[in-house]
């Protein structure tokens, strides 16, 4: 097989291919199609499906975090400065950006609880946590629970 049949997303930043592969990894968890990354062909980082490595017989670097629990404050201010920012990043971190001051410290002053803020919006839209329409009282149960 020949360099051009292989798929690869290609990064200079290794901490912005797992960003990216994270991102994929979610976005497919439904067909349960894997994404990993492995060092690129000019000294970078690229994000490949796992049968894409497979075939290429490079195997995935074990450096995905589980989640973004540990994310610092320098972390976020990379995310911010990025000049080519990955699109979900760029639309989580412009969703917060454009929240009204105030209503950020209230949240932070009164410790208004996020996670269940989010739980209940999607409760309310009639869909399991793969995105497939279970009915309205099916979501409650599943985004509920915890």
């Amino acid at each position: 097989m020949t360099d051009e049949n292989f798929f690869l997303d290609l990064f200079s930043s290794k901490e912005k291919a797992i960003h990216h592969c994270l991102w994929l990894n979610f976005k497919y968890r439904i067909t349960k199609i894997k994404f990993g990354v492995i060092h690129g062909p000019d000294n970078d980082w690229a994000v490949v499906e796992e049968a894409t490595a497979n075939e290429m017989e490079m195997p995935f670097l074990e450096i995905l975090p589980n989640d973004y629990a540990d994310m610092s404050y320098e972390d976020i201010r990379l995310l911010q400065m990025d000049k080519d920012p990955l699109p979900h990043m760029e639309k989580l971190l412009g969703e917060v950006a454009t929240i009204d001051g105030e209503i950020l410290r209230w949240i932070l002053f009164y410790k208004i609880p996020l996670e269940k803020l989010i739980r209940f919006e999607l409760g309310s839209r009639g869909y399991d946590e793969n995105h497939r329409w279970c009915g309205f009282s099916k979501s409650y149960e599943v985004w509920l629970k915890s």
